[in-house]
Order: structure tokens, then sequence, then C-alpha cells
């Protein structure tokens, strides 16, 4: 008998391939036919590594190509002219407001009291935004950071989310360090790991992949 493979056997793999692909998608529409609920999210990306704020930017402008309000509130960081600052203040004014509350990183100001000050400030300025319904998503950029200071009452940004947030608006907190009662509110959570970055190599911030 003859060892040589059947010329066939490709067809064989072919056929077990979409077999197993249709499983999978029967499954999948299953699943799927379950999930028809919606609510506004409260979302979280924290963790160590790079991405928190970018996802969150990602998020925005997926609001408004889909013409949909938005507004951003930037702590801590609002003294730098950002990429996606610029990019939405130069054209989409529109669709998405954008408020620049901080001043800087802490170890820049080096005045806790003025920190304060500002991080209070964009907290007003972020309550106002999500009491606006018109308003499909907020981004509350480094907010977490702010928490980790005790620049704002922790029990204060969790009780509002919770009871005056409008049911279908979502908000998302970015920064290092979500605090576990955030995390417990939250709807979907996600941690940013580093393996790796360049910073470490002795290589700066760089314009278009940092800011």
């Amino acid at each position: 008998m003859s060892d040589t493979p059947k010329k066939d056997a490709p067809i064989d793999d072919e056929a077990r391939h979409a077999s197993k692909m249709a499983k999978k998608k029967a499954a999948r529409d299953r699943m799927m036919a379950t999930k028809d609920g919606e609510k506004g999210l409260i979302i979280i990306h924290t963790g160590p590594g790079k991405g928190k704020s970018s996802s969150g930017f990602g998020m925005i402008m997926r609001c408004i190509a889909h013409k949909m309000p938005s507004a951003v509130v930037q702590f801590i960081k609002g003294g730098w002219q950002t990429g996606e600052r610029t990019l939405i203040e130069e054209n989409f004014s529109d669709l998405c407001q954008f408020y620049a509350m901080g001043e800087g990183f802490t170890w820049e100001t080096q005045d806790k009291a003025r920190d304060i000050a500002a991080a209070k400030a964009g907290w007003e300025k972020a309550k106002e935004m999500i009491r606006d319904d018109r308003n499909t998503m907020v981004l509350l950029d480094e907010i977490n950071i702010a928490l980790r200071y005790e620049y704002l009452d922790l029990a204060e940004v969790v009780e509002f989310l919770q009871t005056e947030k409008p049911p279908m608006t979502h908000v998302v907190l970015t920064g290092r360090n979500a605090k576990e009662e955030l995390i417990e509110i939250a709807d979907l959570v996600t941690e940013m790991g580093q393996i790796k970055h360049p910073f470490r190599a002795g290589i700066k911030a760089q314009k278009g992949v940092e800011f």
C-alpha cells in the first residue's frame, strides 16, 4: 500500500476548518442573542503601562465619528498641548467639549494648594459635563491620579457616579492606581501592563507617541 498522502487531504483540512468555524459561529450567535441590554458604562483604564489616556481618547473619537456629543476633562497634565487636544479643539469642537483643567504633574507645580484647587475645579466641570445628558461619553483623563494624591474626595466621586450619572451616559476614568472603591462600581476595568518602556532606555516622551 502506498504511503503517498491523498490528493484531497487539503480539501479535508478545509472542510474540518469550515466545520469548526461554523460551530464557533453558532455558539457565538447563541451567546450574542442573550446580550441585548444597553446602559451607560463606568469605564476605568488603569495600571502601570502606557495607553490609558490613548485608549480613552480612542473611545472619544469613536463617539465623534458617530456624531455623538461628548466631553473631555483633563486633570493633572492639562498644561500640555497634546495632539488629541489640538485635533478636537480645531476640528471637532462642535461635537466634543474639551477642558484642560490641570496645570501639570505635581512635581512640576510644586504647589499642593494650587494642585488641589485645579483638581476641584476640574471635578466641578466634570460633574457639569456628566449631568448634561446630551453627552454620550465623558472622559475624565488622569482623574485617578488626582484621587491617588487625595486632591479630590473619593467618596464624593463614587457617590456622584452612582446617583447622578444619567443612565445612558458613559464615563471613562483614566490614570494609574485606580481606587478599589471605583473599581467596585465600574462596569469595565482594564489594567494596562508594562513589559518594556523606552523611557528606561533614556528615550524621552515624543510627539505622536506620548502627546
